[in-house]
């Protein structure tokens, strides 16, 4: 089981740390120029997390619902699910187009932008939209691949967007003077060349699968029905995931653009641990996919708890990281001497935080596996309500570097204690 955790885990993990270093990139290319740029990314960047990330569920359900075709040998539901899935990425995408203005009123309002970042935020806005189409259409590819216990594929393809986002967004800051537009367009680039890369993937390595998709899967209506019900539910939750970081984005705006630049530094340690641990979920979700469809129950539970065991490891890891290096790392996000200041005294919120953090990422992966998207969705809104109160309770007597951290402690806590509740009472077979 732990070489199969590995096997899975491994490339995950590589493949996720690879997107935090992407978004450091971009942080340390605009914290070199003013603190007003370096806000403005870490807005810019949550705006589009915002949109994307409440469309993870292309990605999440249909890992979930291929690894669990993949255990029965489905072959044809494993088409099925692709075949759906490319689908509403491509109706998904016409929709983000036709309503990009509202879009971005209501996300520039919730973030709490002022007037000398508005313009550098509307600037990346209107350059990453275009960028959606191929988006949602990896979210449901890359998904597909690892419900196919392949992770291998997935590291690949994102390496590469991340390689050639990186290189061409420095070019076209530090070389063409683009600033911020050349952070976006370096990203818009990425995420295309990603996307032809993706389906190459899937002619060269899964060819047979390509003779069974059909139209007729999108004409079952009972079948899209249940497809749809579940990413529903996969959405809600999302929803409550991004809001959730959104008013903590939102808040620190609102607290100042020094507040803003710390939190979205500190952000970012938070960022390369989730990633990492994340390599142990996106695992749990193909595996415990994998042996639930099979009905392998046995197999189910050690999947369950050996990805407990490494996350567990990680958690550990990050926080002697953190704790021995975090003045280092700090500085390699910027150089600004006020911003390194004012962030210091808040660096051991990141160390503690993964050994809190750890268990609702891996719960993730594995209600995936179950595909227990209700439970998963109820969970989420018990976690962000305990969230708000926290907040709202603190922002009364607390700093608001603390109250934000303390609350997103608890957000992340009550998930995982949450969806612990949820599993003992029904087990694997979770609503």
């Amino acid at each position: 089981m732990n070489k199969e955790i590995l096997r899975l885990a491994i490339p995950n993990i590589i493949s996720n740390v690879s997107i935090p270093l992407l978004s450091t990139i971009d942080t340390a290319l605009m914290g070199r120029l003013s603190a007003a740029h370096l806000g403005a990314v870490g807005l810019s960047s949550m705006l589009f997390n915002f949109i994307y990330w409440n469309f993870g569920f292309l990605r999440m359900g249909t890992t979930g619902m291929t690894a669990q075709a993949y255990g029965a040998e489905q072959d044809d539901q494993i088409a099925a699910v692709l075949t759906r899935g490319l689908a509403l990425a491509f109706v998904l995408a016409v929709f983000i187009f036709v309503f990009q203005g509202p879009i971005y009123n209501l996300s520039e309002s919730l973030l709490n932008v002022d007037g000398a970042q508005a313009p550098f935020v509307k600037e990346y806005f209107d350059i990453r939209i275009y960028g959606a189409p191929a988006s949602f259409a990896l979210f449901c590819l890359m998904g597909w691949f690892f419900g196919m216990q392949n992770a291998v594929i997935p590291l690949a393809i994102t390496i590469i967007i991340n390689v050639v986002n990186m290189v061409l967004s420095a070019y076209l800051v530090n070389v063409k003077g683009m600033e911020i537009r050349g952070v976006a367009y370096g990203t818009v680039a990425a995420q295309y060349i990603g996307f032809a890369i993706a389906v190459t993937c899937i002619f060269w390595r899964y060819s047979s699968y390509l003779k069974k998709l059909s139209l007729a899967f999108l004409k079952d209506v009972s079948a899209i029905k249940g497809y749809l019900q579940f990413n529903r539910d996969l959405f809600i939750r999302t929803v409550c995931l991004t809001f959730g970081f959104g008013f903590f984005y939102s808040m620190s705006s609102k607290a100042g653009a020094l507040i803003l630049a710390v939190n979205v530094i500190l952000q970012q340690f938070l960022n390369w641990m989730s990633y990492a641990i994340d390599g142990f979920a996106y695992a749990s979700e193909s595996l415990v996919g994998k042996y639930y469809g099979a009905k392998n129950y046995s197999k189910t539970v050690q999947s369950i708890k050996y990805s407990f065991l490494w996350g567990l490891g990680f958690a550990v890891l990050f926080l002697i990281v953190y704790t021995l290096f975090g003045v280092d790392i700090l500085r390699v996000f910027t150089d600004e001497p006020d911003v390194i200041e004012a962030t210091k005294p808040y660096l051991w919120w990141v160390a503690i935080i993964p050994l809190f953090a750890f268990v609702s990422y891996i719960w993730d992966g594995i209600y995936i596996g179950l595909t227990a998207s209700k439970t998963m969705r109820n969970s989420m809104l018990i976690a962000l309500i305990s969230y708000l109160l926290i907040y709202y309770i603190g922002d009364a007597f607390l700093d608001p570097v603390n109250n934000l951290w303390i609350s997103l402690l608890v957000f992340l806590s009550m998930r995982g204690l949450v969806q612990y509740l949820f599993y003992k009472k029904f087990g694997l077979d979770m609503p």
